[in-house]
């Protein structure tokens, strides 16, 4: 009788729930320097256990405090050493050529076209995710429209020629090339002190990260001509997933995609804002720069959509293609189809 009445009590104890019974989330998000994303990531994490009623211990921390390289997101993701990564999906590329095609260099030039690229490549997207890496897609968003800023005059394309240029994709690569100048690859943490030391002219990014970063400091100039909308992902492991129920999974898939309208809404907002802080403009009412923001001459518009066709296309095409045989096809019928371009 003891021997029953035990087995029936420990049978109870495992149906309760315990601390034991938490589940870990390896959380890792973006550079400590964009400090908004940080704030917003920090706060989504925050509310996750309570918003799905999950026993979560979730821990989290920016990519930079743990000695995590952007470019290794992938790599990390598939052998499970976290759980949960934010991703620069362009710094990514070089392990998946693919993931570039999402928001290739002057193909969606504001945050409205790279919705409609967004949401027509998505599907494709996380497939190729789960096939190569063992992870998924909870989260596609942008950083904001992607400018130019420059320690020197720099007031149209004509002006990069002979410069060096921060470029963190392939395609971005390619573009900077076509117009004279000489690519640096370099993470975001890493551009600051280039900039400041004289290594690089001008840094590719959004306006919000500039000012976070606090680039205007070692900055005169910005080009606020959009070649790309600096598309990010929140991805998970699948070893991850599979420790929630098809209930849980739904709960975590609702909670993640208020993240990415959330970081959305906030890239809509925030490009404006910082513009005006950059340029020290009287309606900034935060830390004020001194930098010349340029108006876009016309013809730079007609220089990248024509680099579209003569250079990113086809060098995009040429590398996914020798990694993937299907992948001009998969981005044509896609992204492509979305944004009225076809890679012949």
């Amino acid at each position: 009788m003891f021997r029953r009445l035990a087995l029936a009590a420990a049978l109870l104890c495992a149906a309760l729930p315990t601390h034991a019974q938490q589940i870990p989330l390896r959380a890792v998000g973006h550079f400590s320097q964009n400090t908004k994303q940080i704030e917003i990531e920090r706060a989504f994490y925050g509310r996750l256990p309570q918003a799905t009623g999950m026993n979560l211990a979730v821990s989290f921390n920016p990519m930079d405090q743990i000695g995590v390289q952007a470019a290794d997101a992938l790599r990390h993701l598939r052998s499970g050493a976290f759980d949960v990564m934010a991703v620069l999906v362009g710094q990514v590329a070089r392990d998946e050529p693919f993931f570039d095609g999402l928001d290739l260099i002057g193909v969606s030039t504001n945050v409205e076209d790279l919705q409609k690229a967004v949401e027509a490549g998505r599907e494709a997207f996380d497939k190729r995710l789960q096939e190569r890496f063992n992870a998924r897609v909870m989260a596609l968003w942008p950083f904001g429209p992607q400018y130019f800023f420059c320690n020197s005059p720099v007031r149209s394309v004509a002006d990069l020629r002979g410069l060096k240029v921060r470029s963190y994709t392939p395609s971005m690569t390619a573009l900077v090339q076509h117009f004279g100048a000489i690519p640096v690859t370099l993470q975001f943490s890493e551009v600051y002190p280039s900039l400041q030391r004289g290594l690089v002219t001008c840094g590719i990014t959004s306006a919000v990260s500039a000012y976070a970063g606090n680039w205007g400091e070692v900055t005169t100039h910005v080009l606020p001509l959009s070649v790309a909308g600096g598309i990010q992902g929140h991805f998970m492991s699948n070893a991850a997933w599979r420790r929630f129920t098809p209930e849980q999974q739904a709960k975590l898939t609702a909670a993640f995609r208020e993240l990415e309208t959330e970081l959305w809404t906030f890239a809509r907002v925030s490009d404006a804002q910082s513009l005006a802080c950059l340029a020290g403009k009287p309606d900034c009412t935060e830390r004020k720069f001194t930098n010349t923001v340029s108006a876009v001459p016309p013809e730079d518009d007609a220089r990248v959509r024509e680099a579209v066709s003569s250079v990113v296309l086809p060098t995009f095409r040429d590398s996914c293609n020798r990694v993937w045989a299907d992948c001009a096809a998969v981005w044509n019928r896609t992204v492509g189809a979305a944004r009225g371009y076809t890679i012949p």
